[in-house]
């Protein structure tokens, strides 16, 4: 049953992705088709095709190798220079055809015009006021940002739905309650371990603290969180301690003495201090809210995943090391959609989870991943989604100054004279993915606990 439980997990998840691959597909192609532009393909993953159908002018269908998708737009790149394009001949209902000649001079010139002549096979005389490239610079971008902001709108749903009535799982919020009682002091790194005869008796089981006692103060000081409450206990050494608690609407007040003990500075700093010592563990609840909330989380997960994409090749680099031995990989470092799929299987399989955190888990990591794909193709590099998005804005802004200038039109910017570097961003996209899956399948992270 487990296995069965595992293979779920692993077909929600990659059904759950290919329906956002899917969707983000669609939000290239719908405003294609409304601004006038020529779709002849959708689809969904690479490779050799599974199934298709043609509807229109447009074949829907899917591919082997289910990591991505795509659209097919006629007319993405510009004929090019005058020597590149004969537009001399004129077909039987008058219309200009437009040939383009293949370069035979140079690596990267021979590289831009085939696919600039690979690209205008395509183009029909009929096609010649709906080529993508003639489109406003407006309605290049909002067909470019169609796709990743498609992704970033259902991560904003999943989130917003998941904190409006779960709550934030990365929030935790920790109150001034006793949630438990400790019955003796034992060193910080041997905690949870049972007490013995030699261990000293907590000061807050010596003082009758009972679960679910809100404190109200400290030794006379109001006591507003749990932050402020664990300042004046480790604060307060081995002195006097007059704690004012609310216990079933009543106020009672609770006299011990702090031991002193070494604990940790703080949750992310383990170096040990001796600080004053209560023994309760406080209660916590997950941070709920709505969408200014949700705007709020996405606009840190915005700065997170920014500095993430700057240190990715090297987190990468970090995962091949781990393949071969040279390291132990990172927990917090990046996945492929093979080790999503897995801790997805992982979490739906785990005996000692409830369904609706299970259901919390898949929803916020499919959230997750639709999050940094569409944060990932705003980058302003090609082939992704952002490379076009600069090539239109930089065509608008030129376009413009000549007009302030009184400069005659500088015209379409060409975007295939960066395919060179679309090539190179496409080859280390290529090796980061696969070395992403091969270590998802050699050394593969797993949920804790």
């Amino acid at each position: 049953m487990t296995a069965l439980y595992y293979l779920l997990g692993v077909v929600l998840f990659v059904v759950a992705i290919l329906a956002s691959i899917g969707l983000h597909e669609l939000g290239h192609m719908i405003p294609a088709k409304r601004f006038g532009g020529k779709v002849t393909q959708y689809f969904i993953g690479f490779g050799p095709t599974v199934w298709s159908r043609q509807v229109g002018e447009t074949e829907y269908g899917v591919k082997a190798i289910p990591l991505g998708g795509y659209v097919k737009i006629v007319g993405m790149l510009p004929p090019g220079a005058d020597q590149l394009a004969d537009e001399v001949t004129v077909d039987a209902d008058g219309n200009t055809v437009t040939r383009v000649r293949k370069s035979n001079t140079g690596m990267f010139t021979q590289l831009i015009s085939d696919a600039r002549a690979a690209e205008w096979e395509l183009v029909q005389p009929e096609d010649s006021e709906r080529l993508f490239y003639k489109l406003p610079s407006w309605k290049k971008v909002v067909v470019m940002a169609g796709g990743p902001t498609v992704n970033i709108v259902i991560a904003f749903l999943i989130f917003c739905a998941v904190f409006a009535t779960y709550g934030n799982p990365s929030d935790p919020q920790v109150d001034p309650v006793v949630a438990r009682v400790e019955a003796c002091v034992v060193p910080a790194a041997e905690a949870g371990r049972v007490c013995t005869d030699e261990d000293p008796v907590a000061p807050a089981y010596e003082a009758g603290f009972r679960e679910g006692d809100r404190f109200v103060s400290f030794n006379g000081e109001e006591v507003t969180d749990w932050r402020q409450l664990q300042g004046l206990i480790r604060g307060n050494d081995d002195g006097r301690a007059e704690i004012v608690v609310e216990r079933g609407g009543e106020e009672l007040t609770l006299t011990t003495s702090t031991l002193v003990t070494a604990r940790p500075t703080s949750a992310t700093d383990a170096t040990e201090e001796q600080v004053g010592f209560l023994g309760i563990q406080p209660a916590t609840h997950l941070q709920t809210g709505g969408v200014p909330y949700t705007l709020e989380q996405m606009g840190a997960m915005t700065v997170d995943t920014v500095q993430a994409l700057a240190t990715l090749p090297v987190k990468v680099w970090d995962v091949a090391q781990a393949i071969v031995g040279l390291e132990e990989r990172d927990p917090a470092g990046p996945v492929s959609i093979v080790g999503g799929g897995r801790l997805a299987g992982e979490t739906v399989s785990h005996d000692e989870f409830p369904v609706a955190d299970k259901a919390v888990f898949l929803l916020m990591l499919i959230a997750g991943f639709n999050f940094f794909i569409g944060m990932f193709n705003f980058l302003p590099l090609l082939p992704l989604d952002g490379g076009h998005i600069a090539s239109a804005l930089w065509e608008a802004v030129r376009r413009r100054l000549a007009r302030l200038r009184g400069r005659p039109d500088p015209g379409y910017v060409d975007a295939a004279k960066l395919l060179p570097v679309a090539y190179v961003v496409a080859s280390a996209m290529l090796v980061m993915g696969v070395v992403l899956i091969v270590g998802d399948l050699v050394v593969p992270l797993h949920l804790e606990g």
